[in-house]
């Protein structure tokens, strides 16, 4: 199949030499251009004490791979190997430590910057009164492929689904896990299938009980199904504008209509299953794709098919609640998608709830390298997948 898909652009290489025409070639999709801490919008005015505690949480996964284990990404940030003298020496006065060990260099493009929360859900052992919504844990027929084992060139890539003999087929949408139970455990019922709705959207979360006991309603796998956000939904029906879409708007409109809620949130045919955790440290949040426990405003999610999860970024976000920060990548979502776009993670709390629901501002995006690695890299590199 590659031999016979190559053979047109074989071709059409041919033909653009003979007419002395430079073959046609697609933009790169990361462009990384070397500053200096000095053009970092205020960054002397932030702290930085809170960013280096969460990244030497991610240097704790980091430093159990081996020295070869590629960073991930669209390949710049090097090895494990190229980050361990860093999260070695991760220690002492934090604006030191960042400023003598790293290189900034700027995500070109426009950044988008949207917030994300752990949000809390009522629970229930056993189904009852009005605790209805079943919690599930993964699926037993659920099958879940890493493409990066394939190809490399789809490194972060997964695909879910269930064997139908020898085939993987589409796993069920919402509608149809709605419809009909999967063969999953169910971890308890929750009486607001709303929230749970957007603790789904969120990814992970925390389930209070009858009796007071609390837990981490952690991440455990999809459906496979894409996600569509129902803020367009309630767009295109003309329920709500673009300006007035939020998480809180979208929310209110759930609420003041019961009757169209489960049909609305069925648009959205992504599903997800979880597992139940302990709280641990309640100022933390659930473990991230990288390994380690979000840190509020100091952990983000970026595209994994392009940048190294591990990595400090500093966000430089503009709007009506703007965020100066560094922050280290330790997680990934399926809306999450380009260069310059990363997801803020704000914690837990109404505050969190508020500020997440509203984050969505336009800025600038930039990756610290280590020194070695960025002098290896130079000034101006262009990448892909």
């Amino acid at each position: 199949m590659r031999f016979a898909a190559a053979i047109p652009a074989l071709l059409l290489l041919l033909a653009a030499c003979t007419q002395q025409k430079p073959p046609v070639t697609q933009p790169p999709l990361l462009k990384l251009t070397r500053g200096d801490f000095s053009t970092l919008p205020g960054w002397k005015n932030i702290s930085l004490e809170t960013a280096l505690a969460s990244f030497q949480r991610g240097c704790a996964v980091l430093m159990q791979k081996p020295d070869a284990t590629p960073m991930g990404g669209a390949g710049y940030a090097g090895t494990v190997a190229d980050w361990r003298g860093v999260c070695a020496a991760a220690q002492g006065d934090p604006r030191a430590f960042f400023q003598n060990n790293f290189t900034p260099y700027v995500v070109e493009g426009d950044a988008l910057f949207t917030g994300y929360y752990e949000p809390e859900i009522r629970g229930r052992r056993t189904r009852g009164g009005t605790f209805q919504t079943p919690v599930y844990g993964i699926p037993d027929d659920l099958v879940r492929a890493d493409l990066g084992l394939f190809n490399p060139k789809l490194q972060g890539e997964h695909i879910s689904g269930r064997l139908d003999g020898h085939r993987l087929v589409p796993y069920a949408t919402r509608a149809e896990i709605n419809a009909k139970a999967p063969p999953a455990p169910v971890l308890f019922y929750t009486d607001d299938p709303v929230a749970f709705f957007f603790l789904q959207i969120q990814g992970s979360g925390r389930a209070v009980f009858e009796d007071g006991r609390t837990a981490r309603i952690a991440y455990a796998g999809e459906n496979g199904q894409p996600y569509t956000a129902i803020g367009r939904t309630l767009i295109a029906d003309g329920a709500l504008t673009r300006e007035e879409v939020s998480l809180q708007s979208i929310r209110a409109w759930l609420a003041a209509h019961p009757d169209r809620a489960q049909s609305v949130m069925e648009t959205d045919k992504s599903y997800i299953f979880f597992q139940e955790r302990p709280i641990g440290d309640p100022a933390l949040g659930s473990t991230g794709s990288l390994g380690a426990a979000l840190t509020p405003l100091a952990s983000i999610a970026v595209d994994a098919r392009l940048h190294a999860l591990g990595a400090p970024f500093y966000v430089a976000a503009d709007g009506p609640d703007p965020l100066h920060g560094l922050l280290i990548a330790q997680d990934t979502g399926g809306a999450i998608r380009g260069a310059p776009r990363a997801d803020i993670f704000f914690g837990f709390g109404p505050d969190a709830e508020r500020r997440a629901g509203l984050m969505k501002a336009p800025g600038k995006f930039y990756v610290l390298l280590p020194k070695a690695l960025a002098e290896r890299l130079g000034a101006d590199r262009a990448f892909a997948p």
